[in-house]
């Protein structure tokens, strides 16, 4: 009888947003980037992503990280982003909890008050400062990839909704960006069903009007995530922001029933395209923090450390930082007998 696949991950959140992170036994994923490790993991071991994200090992809302070996020979660690539609090139939420696991767990040796490491992503290299006390990571700030907007107050059609304007930005995904104020959609997180019903309707419209591509990485499309931004409503913060991640895949038809679920987090790629909009709107300078509140009222802190070009498009080089808990150590088997080795969706909570 075949052994059974066994999968020893550490299950952690970003403020919020869960980011589980497979440590052991994953099998050799070849590639000379990690990108194309990514890619090749895609192609033929997407068995693990929808066994570790889908029922009953997972859920909805659930991230997921794999660990593995860096090819760039800067970097002491790397790691692959797995969603329930896809590999995101980069997530700040999901970094935040890869260096938490990292240093807490000492697969990387701990420095008190400041440990410095550099990560290698899908997107490329991330460099790290985690503040770190009695064992325990405080707070993780990182450099993300250049972030920088394609497309401003474009006009879209959106089935329900009518003709609207919308920003279309890369801040380590493409994300399609619109004013959730000008839509009349709260973004508490109560109101979470719609917010994914009306964000998910953008996304595919905007998929299909606005199709965009990275121009160092054409292998890198969209938009394929929404962000609903609005005003902030603490005087602590600068905006707010509601993420959704569609569940069923970027070829989802624009319609009312589309399925997504919200970014517990505030979201970092999120945070940092909105930051490369307001910048290309000169409503954010070089230097400001962003301070930016997901539907809970947790924050991730923006600020803009440089400016840079990626193709033909002024890009902003950003920062981000916030905090990662780990709540969880688990082993995961796959039996060969069992009968959902992909996992599984039930249209209840999966609609």
């Amino acid at each position: 009888m075949t052994a059974p696949l066994k999968l020893t991950a550490i299950e952690a959140h970003a403020e919020g947003e869960p980011g589980r992170v497979i440590t052991q036994g994953l099998p050799d994923l070849p590639g000379d980037s990690v990108f194309e490790k990514m890619q090749w993991m895609r192609a033929n071991a997407d068995h693990i992503r929808t066994l570790m994200l889908r029922e009953p090992r997972g859920y909805p809302a659930l991230c997921c990280n794999a660990l593995v070996p860096p090819c760039d020979p800067r970097a002491d660690a790397g790691f692959i982003i797995m969603e329930q539609s896809e590999y995101p090139p980069m997530s700040g939420s999901n970094a935040i909890c890869v260096v938490t696991v990292l240093l807490e767990t000492g697969i990387l040796p701990m420095t008190e008050p400041l440990t410095q490491l550099t990560l290698e992503t899908p997107a490329g290299i991330i460099s790290v400062d985690a503040t770190c006390a009695n064992g325990k990571v405080t707070r993780v700030k990182f450099m993300n990839v250049p972030a920088f907007a394609l497309h401003l107050d474009a006009p879209l059609e959106v089935p329900d909704l009518g003709r609207i304007e919308v920003d279309i930005a890369w801040g380590g995904m493409f994300y399609v960006l619109a004013d959730a104020d000008r839509l009349g959609v709260d973004l508490g997180a109560d109101n979470g069903a719609e917010i994914a019903r009306v964000s998910e309707m953008i996304r595919a419209a905007a998929l299909a009007q606005l199709p965009v591509q990275h121009p160092d990485n054409p292998g890198l499309t969209g938009p394929t995530i929404t962000n609903l931004y609005g005003a902030p409503i603490t005087p602590d913060t600068h905006g707010r922001g509601a993420i959704t991640l569609s569940v069923h895949g970027t070829t989802t038809p624009p319609s009312a029933g589309v399925a997504g679920t919200l970014d517990r987090s505030p979201c970092g790629t999120g945070t940092c395209a909105k930051m490369a909009c307001l910048h290309a709107r000169n409503q954010l300078e070089i230097g400001q923090d962003y301070v930016n509140a997901g539907p809970m009222g947790t924050t991730f802190t923006g600020r803009i450390e440089s400016m840079t070009h990626i193709g033909p498009y002024p890009a902003i080089v950003p920062s981000l930082s916030g905090q990662g808990w780990i709540y969880g150590r688990s082993d995961y088997v796959l039996d060969p007998t069992d009968p959902f080795p992909s996992g599984f969706t039930i249209g209840d909570i999966w609609r």
